[in-house]
C-alpha cells in the first residue's frame, strides 16, 4: 500500500499519538505510517507499557488494540478513563482512544464505546481512512468545527444547521442533517451502512439497517431532486455503502 501523503498541518504543531498493539508488525506499519503523515508516535506491545508511557507524556490520542498479552484494550481504557480529568481537553483521564483492533463483533464495538472510546477501527484497515478517522477524532475533541462544509455547490454549515443548494435553502430534519453532515465531511470516501449507522444513529441502534437506505432516498428528494438542473452528489456503491462526492466534468 503506498504512504498516504503527508497532510498540511499548522506550524509549531505536532500531535503526539501513542500506539498500542502486541503485533511488531503491526505496531511498526502503524508508527511509519503516522510519523510519515506528520505525528510524533510512541509505541507500546502491552497494555501496563501503554499505561507507563501515557503517565510519563500524556498523548493526544491513543490507538489501542482490544487483544494485548497481559490485559485487554477494554482493561486498559478503564484504567486511562480513571485517571484524574484535565482542564485542557483531550488530556488526563479526557485523552482520546481510538480502537484497532480484529475483533469486528458488534457487541465488542459497543463495549468499547460505552466504556470511552472515541471511535473503532477493525482490521485489515486503510491507512489513510484510519488517518482521517484520527484527525476528526482530534477535532472533535477538541471542538474545533468546521463554520462550512462544501461540495459542489452543496454548503452545509455545522454550527447553524444551514444547508444550501445552488443558493436555495435545504430544510432537513435532525436525522437528515446528521447523516448528510456525516457523508459530506467524508466526501469521495464510500462509507459502509454499519459505519453510518455507528455515526448517525450513535453506536445504538438495533433494528432493520435498511433505515439507512430510507434516509438516503428522503436526503435525494431534497438535496439531489429529481427536476433539478444540477448534477448528483449522492451515489450509491452497489454492495457496499454510500458516497457524496464532487460532479465529475
Amino acid at each position: 500500500m503506498a504512504a498516504p501523503t503527508p497532510p498540511s498541518r499548522p506550524a509549531g504543531r505536532t500531535d503526539h499519538l501513542l500506539v498500542v498493539d502486541d503485533e511488531p508488525t503491526v505496531r511498526e506499519l502503524l508508527r511509519t505510517a503516522l510519523r510519515y503523515a506528520g505525528f510524533d508516535v510512541d509505541a507500546a506491545a502491552t497494555g501496563r507499557e501503554a499505561l507507563d508511557l501515557a503517565a510519563l507524556r500524556t498523548p493526544d490520542l491513543v490507538l489501542l488494540d482490544v487483544m494485548l498479552p497481559d490485559m485487554d484494550g477494554f482493561e486498559v481504557i478503564r484504567r486511562l478513563r480513571a485517571q484524574p480529568r484535565s482542564p485542557r481537553p483531550g488530556r488526563g483521564g479526557d485523552v482520546p482512544v481510538l480502537f484497532v483492533t480484529a475483533r469486528e463483533d458488534r457487541r465488542d464495538r459497543l463495549h468499547g464505546l460505552r466504556l470511552g472510546g472515541d471511535d473503532y477501527v477493525t482490521k485489515p484497515f486503510d491507512l489513510e481512512e484510519l488517518i482521517a478517522r484520527i484527525h476528526a477524532v482530534l477535532r472533535r475533541t477538541r471542538g474545533e468545527t468546521p463554520a462550512r462544509l462544501t461540495v459542489g455547490d452543496l454548503h452545509l454549515e455545522p454550527d447553524s444547521h444551514h444547508v444550501t443548494r445552488a443558493g436555495r435553502t435545504v430544510r432537513l430534519s435532525p436525522t437528515e442533517f446528521r447523516l448528510l453532515h456525516f457523508l459530506v465531511a467524508n466526501a469521495g470516501r464510500t462509507m459502509t451502512k454499519s459505519q453510518i449507522l455507528d455515526s448517525v444513529w450513535e453506536y445504538d441502534f438495533g433494528g432493520d439497517p435498511s433505515i439507512v437506505d430510507t434516509y438516503i432516498s428522503y436526503l435525494r428528494r431534497k438535496v439531489d431532486p429529481a427536476d433539478a438542473d444540477g448534477p448528483r452528489l449522492i451515489h450509491t456503491v452497489r454492495g457496499v455503502g454510500y458516497v457524496v462526492r464532487e460532479p465529475r466534468p
